[in-house]
């Protein structure tokens, strides 16, 4: 399911149209960039100007081809760096704009305490469901995939496989019980205003190749260049931090 959520920053009473830049953010990265948009509120609040950043929330591969048909985002924050990089060689995005903003790590998540105990609970016999987003569109479903390739599971679990949309509907599997186990984002479980019970192992990254999750400019906007700019603050570096993701 695509979220939307519509922020105003330094909003004048006095003024009647805005600058607007629309922002399409891979699900796993949502929630930190909801407050990392806060924060460039805050930075803005002395500005006499109104912007309205419009965040759009869902898998990568979904956000690329809507790009493709010719939505009107003007950044795409991508959980990957292949759909980023083929915008860019499609000559879709501006040039030179492309970066790396976050590292994302692949865990093995259940909501039950002590159920997780490395990859040996992927051999339980009480596994009826395990949820992986699907790697066709999402790329932390592409990790999940090559993490089981690489401790020869992927066959072997092939009926046990419910496939999320994306990150945070296979997240939802996991929560509300309908799977004992899930690949999800490790952000997911360091998000602060989402305690996260249950336990989870975290996948060595030899096992899946690094999720580099970079960005790109698609239109040139000069609000657009300016948010991007904050991306790579040390505010919004602390945030992306937190939220459990390494730096580039």
């Amino acid at each position: 399911m695509v979220n939307f959520l519509l922020i105003s920053i330094g909003l004048s009473f006095t003024q009647i149209a805005a600058d607007e830049i629309k922002v399409a953010v891979a699900s796993n990265f949502y929630p930190a960039m909801k407050e990392i948009v806060l924060q460039y509120e805050l930075k803005q609040l002395q500005s006499s100007e109104s912007y309205n950043i419009v965040l759009i929330s869902g898998s990568s591969g979904k956000h690329y081809a809507q790009i493709l048909n010719g939505a009107p985002f003007d950044i795409f924050f991508s959980a990957d760096k292949v759909r980023p990089i083929l915008l860019e060689k499609k000559g879709i995005s501006e040039t030179g704009s492309r970066f790396t903003y976050a590292l994302g790590k692949l865990v093995l998540w259940s909501s039950l305490d002590g159920f997780v105990e490395k990859e040996e609970s992927l051999y339980s016999n009480d596994l009826r469901f395990l949820a992986i987003a699907n790697p066709r569109i999402a790329p932390y479903g592409v990790a999940a995939r090559e993490a089981l390739i690489s401790i020869n599971l992927w066959e072997n679990l092939q009926s046990k496989l419910v496939r999320g949309e994306n990150i945070a509907q296979t997240f939802q599997f996991v929560n509300s019980g309908n799977a004992k186990l899930g690949f999800i984002s490790y952000s997911q479980l360091m998000n602060p205003s989402y305690p996260v019970v249950g336990s989870f192992w975290e996948v060595p990254q030899s096992l899946y190749t690094p999720i580099e999750q970079q960005v790109v400019l698609l239109k040139k906007s000069l609000l657009a260049k300016d948010f991007l700019s904050f991306i790579e603050s040390d505010e919004s570096l602390n945030i992306i931090s937190k939220y459990g993701y390494d730096l580039p």
